[in-house]
């Protein structure tokens, strides 16, 4: 007589378990925290500039989202582990091309491990930047596997194949579970098939499964989640998932990654956090403070090795922090909190104080920070204003505005001072050009700073 399901149930999650405390052990080592370094951003801090931060603040590894020349020269001789991230667009054409392939890794790889002198400590490949993300559709999955490959094959021919490792990041939409419970997880079914495929290639060379949690986006998408739930705190409604108990937000969507991976026949596959954090501003519960005590109580999670209840005492070798600085030429798609995921401002000014690896002693700021002059775009209230919010659309079009829009830390700063912000934005944005303030006479400079004590005009970086 065949086994009743809730005895198959028992047993899988029985395996589950043995699989993960035994499978995983020989993938283990010391835990790291690294942070995510973006560059879309119309005043880039220097990465000369960002290199110091990330060496003042003792941060050990870097994960990018391409392979800017300037960046990686900037990396060279630091000693940061590096993640060179190779964009989705590109994945095309490394898919059909071994030249192309062999190319990219010459031009982006090789060129910075030199026979001799300071070079640059490239540790992983990121092929894509999450192409599996469920908005994208289509685009960008069918051809990972190839270009995956293709980058693998170009690796060994330089003799790096032993030196630099091939990972795709996978968004955190990839992996689902209807439910809500970690036992039910699984990959989404449109994207399954590739996943298999992919999990095979990196089983075959013992390479991580590289993934993006997102306890805020979450907290935002499911009822069954709530702000004490994502913070960790102790006083949150537990979830029971056959008498597993999750107290946050962070393991349940972990272990519903260890259960589809087993699903799919990968119970052994080591994972790094390619991508976690809390944004500033851009959407309710987007704040400094509450930004601050989710990456306090994370890092102390992750320290205290606890692990999650499928993979107990074994934590996330590595886990990246999103991000190290805002960007404000982000995708808003998702919400205006994107371009707000930085510890730092965009200028490397620290937001809140967590341990990167300095310790127990605040953050370190970016240093001698170079400013465009101290001068303002803000509008002239002597002028007729019938048709400012015309001004203000155009403005908002090419400028950030998301502090000033709903949920932003800007939003309740009122009329006119919101004009001025838009105004304001788009003026720096345009390196304080005469006629970028000009808005059809509506606009005004201005030496005197109309930042408030909680909303801040932003001088960009010269």
């Amino acid at each position: 007589m065949p086994p009743s399901i809730p005895h198959l149930l028992l047993l899988h999650f029985h395996l589950l378990a043995i699989a993960s405390l035994v499978g995983i052990a020989g993938w283990s080592r010391a835990w790291a925290i690294g942070v995510n370094w973006g560059t879309a951003s119309s005043h880039p801090l220097p990465p000369p500039k960002v290199v110091e931060l990330l060496k003042s603040n003792n941060v050990s590894r870097v994960k990018l989202s391409d392979a800017d020349p300037d960046v990686l020269r900037s990396l060279s001789g630091s000693g940061i582990a590096v993640t060179v991230g190779i964009p989705n667009l590109m994945l095309r054409t490394l898919n059909s091309s071994k030249k192309a392939a062999e190319s990219w890794v010459h031009d982006n790889v090789t060129r910075y491990f030199p026979a001799g002198g300071p070079r640059v400590r490239i540790e992983y490949i990121a092929v894509g930047d999450e192409p599996f993300l469920l908005s994208h559709g289509d685009q960008f999955y069918p051809f990972v596997l190839g270009a995956a490959t293709q980058i693998q094959a170009a690796l060994t021919k330089a003799n790096l194949g032993s030196k630099v490792k091939v990972v795709v990041p996978c968004s955190f939409d990839a992996f689902q579970s209807e439910s809500n419970l970690p036992s039910e997880g699984h990959f989404r079914p449109d994207i399954n098939k590739t996943m298999i495929q992919l999990l095979t290639f990196l089983s075959e060379h013992r390479l991580p499964f590289f993934a993006s949690i997102s306890p805020f986006l979450s907290l935002h998408q499911s009822k069954n989640i709530s702000l004490d739930f994502a913070l960790f705190k102790g006083t949150a409604r537990t979830h029971n998932d056959s008498h597993r108990i999750y107290k946050n937000s962070f393991d349940l969507s972990y272990d519903t990654l260890v259960t589809a991976l087993y699903s799919a026949g990968f119970p052994q596959m080591e994972i790094v956090v390619a991508q976690i954090g809390w944004p500033t501003d851009g959407a309710a519960n987007a704040t400094s403070v509450i930004a601050e005590e989710f990456m306090k109580a994370l890092i102390n999670h992750i320290h205290s090795k606890t692990g999650t209840p499928l993979r107990p005492q074994n934590p996330p070798s590595e886990v990246y922090i999103l991000s190290l600085l805002d960007e404000d030429q982000r995708s808003t798609s998702a919400g205006n909190f994107e371009r707000h995921w930085g510890v730092f401002t965009f200028d490397g000014q620290a937001k809140y104080h967590i341990d990167l690896g300095q310790g127990s002693r605040k953050l370190w700021n970016a240093q001698n920070v170079k400013y465009l002059s101290s001068r303002w775009c803000v509008v002239n209230n002597n002028a007729d204003l019938s048709n400012v919010t015309a001004s203000v659309l155009d403005a908002c079009s090419v400028a950030d505005c998301t502090a000033v829009s709903p949920g932003g830390s800007c939003y309740n700063i009122g009329w006119p001072r919101n004009v001025s912000y838009a105004f304001n934005s788009y003026y720096q944005q345009h390196d304080q050009r005469v006629n970028s303030c000009y808005f059809g006479g509506l606009g005004l400079i201005t030496t005197v700073d109309p930042s408030t004590d909680t909303c801040r005009s932003h001088a960009y970086l010269g």
